[in-house]
């Protein structure tokens, strides 16, 4: 199954889960930053296309190199090295690189393998996701590719933005509980 580009169900589910998560955090008076590669800023845009969005979204990294996850988000080298920029510890460390240059209360990172083609022996599909706060931090191992069969870049992509956008709502809900 392949997300349409004209699926409007799609659209409107991810549409819905951002105004849910800038609604969320106006009303806790909290802020979210993010730290994106796969997606590309999708995320941010998702989150910026919400009316009141600027007086939570303080703002976001596009980090697509390693270069820039090191020297924007404070990722390891030795991180790199030794699990590859496709790990759940990157992604870990690009949240929390965010959260500190943006001095945020929520910050999300996301890494992966948006396609054609994977990478050694992951997939394209492969994606790791952090969303964290001050407190908790919830890391996930996203297999795009078991959701749908040979799924293309932008499936991959808006994927997982909507499970991330998912996740900000999972954290700050189950930290207010």
């Amino acid at each position: 199954m392949q997300i349409n580009k004209n699926d409007n169900s799609v659209t409107k589910t991810i549409d819905t889960v951002a105004e849910g998560v800038v609604k969320y955090m106006i009303q806790s008076g909290k802020s979210l930053c993010t730290a994106e590669s796969c997606t590309g800023g999708m995320v941010s845009e998702k989150i910026t296309s919400v009316a009141g969005a600027s007086k939570i979204f303080l703002g976001g990294v596009c980090s697509y190199t390693e270069e820039i996850k090191q020297k924007i988000l404070g990722v390891k080298k030795e991180t790199l090295d030794k699990y590859t920029v496709y790990s759940m510890q990157t992604a870990s460390e690009m949240s929390k690189g965010a959260m500190e240059l943006f001095g945020a209360d929520v910050a999300v990172g996301i890494t992966g393998i948006a396609g054609p083609g994977g990478c050694g022996d992951k997939p394209a599909g492969t994606v790791y996701i952090s969303v964290r706060d001050i407190n908790n931090e919830i890391v996930r191992d996203i297999r795009v590719y078991e959701l749908y069969t040979d799924p293309d870049r932008e499936t991959v992509r808006t994927v997982s933005a909507h499970i991330a956008l998912e996740m900000i709502l999972e954290l700050c809900t189950a930290d207010a509980g």
